[in-house]
């Protein structure tokens, strides 16, 4: 595969202990551009302690785009609680310049009904629209969850009639079992708003993997991330990859080996 490097991101996920300029810093000195900021790093806040007009300076000054916040959650459990969260997250993206808003499904063992979801989007579309920010849907494949399925959700959001698209996880793909016989006859490619990328190398049975084994990728991957981005590709996706790994380990990770886990896994992608 030949894939633009314009198109990788980084999620500020496997650098936990960088504040956000070394991280930005440390993205741009891999020639790299994009990234993605998250509401549950140790500061247990977007910007850290950060004004928002100071992220969105240090973003210009290092030529990084902010592909997106992670994430509103639990985005299909609507209360007043939920919506303000949800306004406060869109507020916080305008201000930063980030261009979507990834919303994450219940993930507790309680189900909850299709038209329920449905109903959450409707009533979520007209703030996105507001703030001028996408919305990218990702199910979680855990058994869990409340929608593990990527064409389920898509199916969802052209019943609500909203204009946001699917985040793939090819982590939360491996982990639902009828992903494979959904995926190739059900995606439609085109509403894909963006795909992460993991690794794991956990020999435990499926159903037993949580994000702590999560990481870059490798030959030994259980994920086969590499081989659902070589399908991606030849199905005609030509969107942003987005590496996500979860460890704790990544918390004991240098500069120079999140430098040389990301060069790696994206070499693993481009031979």
């Amino acid at each position: 595969m030949a894939i633009d490097p314009t198109r990788f991101c980084i999620n500020r996920k496997i650098a936990p202990n960088l504040s956000i300029e070394s991280f930005f810093k440390l993205v741009q000195r891999l020639g790299l551009n994009k990234v993605e900021l998250r509401n549950d790093m140790p500061s247990g806040k977007v910007t850290d302690n950060l004004s928002h007009q100071q992220v969105k300076d240090l973003a210009q000054q290092y030529g990084m785009e902010i592909v997106t916040i992670n994430a509103l959650y639990p985005f299909n459990r609507m209360d007043e609680a939920l919506l303000a969260q949800a306004e406060g997250l869109l507020k916080e993206a305008q201000a930063i310049g980030a261009g979507a808003l990834v919303l994450c499904p219940l993930n507790d063992g309680q189900p909850i009904a299709a038209e329920k979801t449905v109903a959450a989007l409707q009533k979520l579309a007209p703030l996105f629209e507001q703030y001028g920010v996408k919305g990218l849907v990702e199910p979680l494949g855990f058994p869990q969850s409340s929608l593990r399925s990527a064409v389920q959700a898509q199916a969802l959001i052209r019943d609500a009639q909203v204009p946001f698209n699917v985040l793939i996880d090819t982590f939360h793909h491996h982990l639902y079992e009828q992903a494979e016989q959904e995926f190739a006859s059900g995606i439609d490619i085109d509403r894909i708003g963006l795909v992460h990328l993991s690794g794991v190398e956990d020999a435990r049975p499926t159903a037993e993997l949580t994000d702590e084994e999560r990481i870059m990728l490798s030959n030994g991957d259980v994920l086969n991330s590499v081989a659902q981005v070589q399908r991606l590709e030849q199905m005609g996706y030509r969107g942003i990859y987005a590496f996500e790994p979860f460890s704790s380990d990544l918390a004991n990770w240098s500069e120079a080996d999140i430098e040389r886990e990301i060069r790696q896994s994206i070499e693993l992608l481009q031979a």
